[in-house]
């Protein structure tokens, strides 16, 4: 079946699922393929569930007339979703980055919707499946469209960018993460940027953080919209107060100003503000409404949260980490605290050959943190990673180290903390959210 023809199919059941354990009714299943899944086997148990076709790359699977066969189930979807996107011809805004690019997404979507009809990438679904997805999603009525793009190989961004075909689009930051995939900094630059090279080619818009000096010198365009401290952005902003949610200061390029209080904490969620009031200013959303959207997000997802109880304050970002977000984690929290801080970091993953040494890296912070930041009570490090590069110095230093947080979580609940500010910060393979209960 040709991609016009499935085109027709979908305009008809426009759902489209890729996961036959959820509500099939009149959607159509697409079986994928990955290392270790066929979703292909599934076919017949998705068409008992409820489901209007089945699209399959695997000719035994086409049972009947309602399993449509085609080459490769993965391009087709991609393929469909161009196409889709074709015919809408909505404006999209794709970001990437290599830190705070779910953040700014949704800042920019809570933004951007007090105005307009806007539909966005759910979560963190920005991969070769779920991009796609997200566009495959957009309607009629979808008046602009955010699509979150990530990576962790080479010319990933790239062919996210020719599905996308994006109009707009921001790089929040690059650092390092994913590494192993990756295989060095200047890789991770350069698949970052390709999001940047497809703007240019397509005249699109660039926005980006003139406070940046990657992406001051890697932002080419002729169709540029800064943001940052200088007096060159387009939009400028600073920091007001910390106490502990980010108290932000926005100036449009007309002049007009507003003090923006957010819901959010680190130093670090500054210029995913920017950002988004940036965007927001060059969308013509009132100044009104760009506080509006920014002061109502508030962040889930175990990402940059805080819980306050009784006893004691935690700061839990156990989604993801990699060197440059634990390091801005870590500076962030002690300097946004003053009394009685605890720490608990997890390994950072996919950091292949570069592994000891950053985390070597963290190590060192922490123990030059402990010896000079007498509020620092207690620093704990979880994981294989850190167990590597963790020496007798570190144990003198006052550095604990355990294998795991089950093992952590045993500790803290034989020797209960009670008034302090905690810092739960680590890849989510560490599953450091189930140390919460611990230190409540």
């Amino acid at each position: 079946m040709t991609i016009p023809e499935l085109y027709k199919l979908f305009l008809k059941y426009p759902k489209i699922t890729t996961d036959s354990r959820k509500m099939l009714e009149n959607s159509v299943f697409w079986a994928l393929k990955g290392d270790k899944f066929n979703g292909n086997i599934f076919v017949q148990s998705a068409l008992k569930s409820g489901a209007a076709f089945a699209v399959t790359d695997e000719k035994k699977y086409q049972t009947s007339d309602k399993v449509i066969l085609v080459n490769n189930s993965l391009e087709a979807l991609q393929q469909l979703a161009n196409y889709h996107r074709k015919q809408l011809n909505v404006p999209i805004f794709a970001l990437t980055g290599t830190n705070g690019k779910t953040t700014t997404k949704e800042l920019i979507n809570s933004v951007l919707s007090t105005q307009y009809k806007v539909k966005a990438t759910h979560g963190n679904f920005n991969n070769h499946i779920g991009v796609p997805l997200t566009i495959l999603s957009f309607d009629k009525n979808t008046e602009i469209g955010i699509v979150e793009m990530g990576a962790n190989h080479p010319k990933e961004i790239d062919t996210l960018c020719k599905i996308v075909e994006p109009n707009f689009g921001l790089i929040t930051n690059i650092g390092k993460a994913h590494l192993e995939g990756f295989g060095s900094f200047e890789k991770i630059i350069e698949t970052k940027s390709e999001l940047y090279q497809s703007l240019i080619k397509n005249n699109g818009t660039i926005f980006y953080n003139s406070d940046n000096p990657i992406l001051r010198e890697l932002n080419k365009g002729d169709k540029t919209v800064a943001y940052g401290q200088n007096d060159e952005a387009y939009l400028k902003g600073k920091i007001t107060t910390v106490n502990p949610f980010l108290d932000v200061e926005i100036e449009t390029f007309e002049g007009l100003k507003t003090e923006i209080n957010s819901k959010l904490i680190g130093l670090y969620n500054f210029e995913n503000i920017l950002a988004a009031s940036c965007v927001g200013d060059f969308f013509n959303i009132s100044i009104q409404n760009i506080k509006k959207g920014i002061e109502n997000y508030i962040p889930e997802n175990n990402r940059s949260q805080i819980i306050k109880h009784k006893y004691n304050t935690i700061i839990l970002d156990a989604y993801n980490a990699n060197p440059a977000s634990m390091k801005v984690s870590v500076n962030s929290f002690l300097e946004s605290y003053k009394n009685n801080k605890i720490l608990i970091l997890g390994d950072m993953y996919e950091l292949g050959k570069y592994s000891d040494n950053e985390h070597s890296k963290i190590l060192k912070i922490a123990s030059d943190t402990i010896k000079t930041d007498t509020s620092v009570k207690l620093i704990i490090v979880i994981g294989k990673y850190f167990k590597k590069v963790y020496t007798n110095e570190h144990i003198k230093a006052g550095i604990v180290h355990f294998n795991s947080a089950s093992e952590a979580e045993t500790f803290l609940n034989k020797n209960p903390y009670k008034g302090y500010t905690f810092l739960i910060k680590g890849s989510r393979a560490v599953k450091l959210e189930d140390i919460l209960q611990s230190v409540l």
